[in-house]
């Protein structure tokens, strides 16, 4: 089984094409109510998401701490979805934090300029002026979306397994071609190593939330490196107290076997006029 992440330019029939591929192999797909609903349980409201969600954040917005609070929980989000094995995610940046997974097939679906005008022209009844205004403006978010968030060239087709271009292709035969390529790619220890690795990754992710957001413990650039349940935290501090109140707390997360620190001990000072 695998986990399909599709990222796709608006006029495209990105999610037509999901729809349609949910339809030959039976997965579930992942789109912005399923991760909206996610995210709100974890406490992330919705004016947050609205003003993150696929969009360019602007400078500021993307220096702040509720733009890390909202990637730290997308990424978590999607790994507890990718876990389950057997879904579509439509765009959040999926195929990239699913990066490096052996059962992910990554796809990016396009069309010509041309065509997706002529397409939201159609869907909107507007002129074509109008049409291509709204297709820059989601290119232009979406573009900024990836950039922002995951330093990726949202238009770089070597982050994709797959590229389609739809402008011939109806939504049926694109999903066609998709389901093709997982029934030859994906296999039993693919399969295996993902789940493994998604355990962790998962893993990984519950504990920071424990120490940084429930608990508010201060470590800073705090990241949980975990294998097979042993855990590594790294990190900055200032306090051998705060550490141990970090591991402490790292202990407490169920499925960690063994942790080890690797925060680093800094020493304040301040200046003296």
């Amino acid at each position: 089984m695998a986990v399909i992440a599709i990222s796709r330019e608006l006029a495209s029939y990105g999610e037509e094409t999901a729809q349609e591929l949910s339809k030959l192999n039976g997965y579930k797909i992942v789109d912005r109510e399923h991760i909206e609903a996610a995210l709100s349980a974890m406490g992330i409201d919705v004016e947050k998401q609205a003003r993150y969600d696929e969009k360019n954040p602007g400078f500021w917005a993307s220096l702040s701490q509720q733009r890390d609070e909202y990637l730290h929980f997308l990424t978590q989000t999607v790994y507890e979805t990718a876990l389950e094995n057997n879904c579509i995610f439509i765009g959040r940046g999926a195929h990239i934090i699913l990066r490096g997974i052996p059962n992910l097939i990554s796809i990016r679906i396009g069309a010509s300029k041309t065509v997706r005008i002529e397409r939201v022209r159609k869907a909107q009844n507007i002129d074509s002026r109008h049409a291509l205004q709204i297709i820059e403006s989601s290119d232009h978010d979406r573009a900024g979306f990836h950039k922002y968030f995951f330093s990726v060239d949202w238009y770089n087709p070597s982050e994709y397994d797959m590229t389609l271009t739809t402008d011939r292709f109806d939504p049926i035969h694109a999903a066609s071609a998709i389901d093709a390529f997982r029934i030859s790619f994906i296999t039993e220890d693919r399969e295996k190593e993902a789940q493994a690795k998604l355990k962790d990754l998962l893993l990984g992710a519950k504990i920071v939330t424990e120490i940084t957001y429930n608990r508010k413990i201060p470590i800073h650039f705090l990241e949980a490196a975990v294998d097979r349940g042993v855990v590594v935290l790294h990190g900055v501090s200032n306090s051998r107290a705060t550490v141990e109140s970090a591991v402490a707390a790292a202990n407490l997360v169920p499925g960690v076997k063994q942790i080890e620190s690797a925060i680093q001990l800094v020493q304040e000072f301040t200046v003296i006029p």
